[in-house]
C-alpha cells in the first residue's frame, strides 16, 4: 500500500537536495501546492522536468530550488514569459540554470519509456531542429526492417515524480480524470512518487474515462484540498486565469517576486 502522509512529511520524505523532479499536469491538476512546499523546505540544487512548465516552475525557479529544468515548452498560459526563468537564463539570478529542450512528443515518449523500463524511446520526430545538435539525450537510429532514419530519446526516470489527483482511498490507490496528460507515465517512471489529492474516500467509485493508479504503483498520498490552485481540479474548481494574468506583473520584478513569495508562500505557514 501506498503510504498517507501530510504534504510536508511527504516532501521531506521523498525529495532531497540534488534530486531529478516531475512535477506533472497539463493544465489540469498541477500540483502547484507540493511545489510550494519544496520552496518552504529550501530545496536546492533540483533539476526539475515537466513538459510544460508554468509559473509554478517560475515560482520554484526564483525560489533558489532548481538548478537545471527539462522541458518541451515554458511559460504563462495565454499572458506570456515566464520572467524568472528568464531572469535565470540571461543573468544568473538567482542561480544559473541549464536548459535540456525537448518537443512535447519528444517528453512524452521518454516518460513511456521510462515507465516501460525501456533504454529509450524511437519516433518521428526533431525534423527540421537543431536540438539534435545541442541535446545528448536525442539521437538518430535506423530502423532495422525498413532502413528509415528515426529520432530516439533517452528515457526519462525522474528520482521523485509528483502528481495532483482528486481522489485516493486509504489504500492509497490514486483516481484521476478530466485532462490527464502524462501524469500517469511520469509517475510509473519514477524511483519515488507522491500524489496530492483532493480527497481521500474509503473506495474509489469507477467514473468513465477515469484513470486509477494502483496503490503499490504510488509511494505516498497526501490530502491536499485545493492543492492544484491556480490551475484546476475538474469537478472541483475552476481554473484562475485572474491569478495567471496577475503572475506576469509579480515576476517581472525580482523583489517584487521575493515579495509575492514571503507573503504568500512562506509567511502563511510560518503563521500557522
Amino acid at each position: 500500500m501506498a503510504e498517507i502522509v501530510t504534504l510536508a512529511e511527504g516532501i521531506a520524505g521523498l525529495v532531497a537536495d540534488g534530486d531529478l523532479v516531475a512535477l506533472e499536469g497539463f493544465t489540469h491538476l498541477i500540483p502547484v501546492a507540493a511545489g510550494h512546499e519544496l520552496i518552504r523546505q529550501g530545496r536546492r540544487d533540483l533539476t526539475l522536468a515537466r513538459m510544460t512548465p508554468d509559473i509554478v516552475y517560475d515560482q520554484l525557479i526564483g525560489a533558489g530550488c532548481a538548478s537545471g529544468l527539462i522541458f518541451s515548452w515554458g511559460g504563462n498560459p495565454g499572458v506570456g514569459s515566464l520572467h524568472r526563468l528568464r531572469d535565470a537564463v540571461e543573468h544568473g539570478w538567482p542561480q544559473p540554470l541549464r536548459l535540456e529542450e525537448h518537443s512535447h512528443a519528444g517528453m512524452a515518449n521518454r516518460y513511456a519509456a521510462g515507465a516501460s523500463g525501456l533504454p529509450f524511446a524511437v519516433l518521428r520526430g526533431y525534423t527540421g531542429t537543431d536540438l539534435l545538435r545541442h541535446t545528448s539525450t536525442v539521437a538518430t537510429v535506423t530502423c532495422p526492417f525498413t532502413g528509415e532514419e528515426l529520432t530516439a530519446v533517452a528515457a526519462l526516470n525522474p528520482d521523485v515524480t509528483i502528481i495532483h489527483a482528486q481522489r485516493a482511498d486509504r489504500r492509497g490507490a490514486v483516481q484521476l480524470w478530466g485532462i490527464t496528460g502524462v501524469q500517469k507515465e511520469a509517475l510509473l517512471a519514477a524511483r519515488r512518487s507522491l500524489v496530492t489529492v483532493e480527497e481521500i474516500v474509503p473506495e474509489l467509485t469507477p467514473r468513465p474515462g477515469a484513470i486509477v493508479l494502483p496503490a503499490w504503483a504510488v509511494t505516498a498520498v497526501a490530502e491536499v484540498p485545493g492543492g492544484a490552485r491556480p490551475s484546476y481540479a475538474q469537478d472541483y474548481y475552476e481554473r484562475d486565469n485572474d491569478a495567471y494574468r496577475a503572475w506576469d506583473a509579480i515576476s517581472r520584478d525580482r523583489e517584487t517576486f521575493l515579495d509575492w513569495l514571503s507573503r504568500t508562500v512562506l509567511e502563511p505557514v510560518a503563521r500557522s
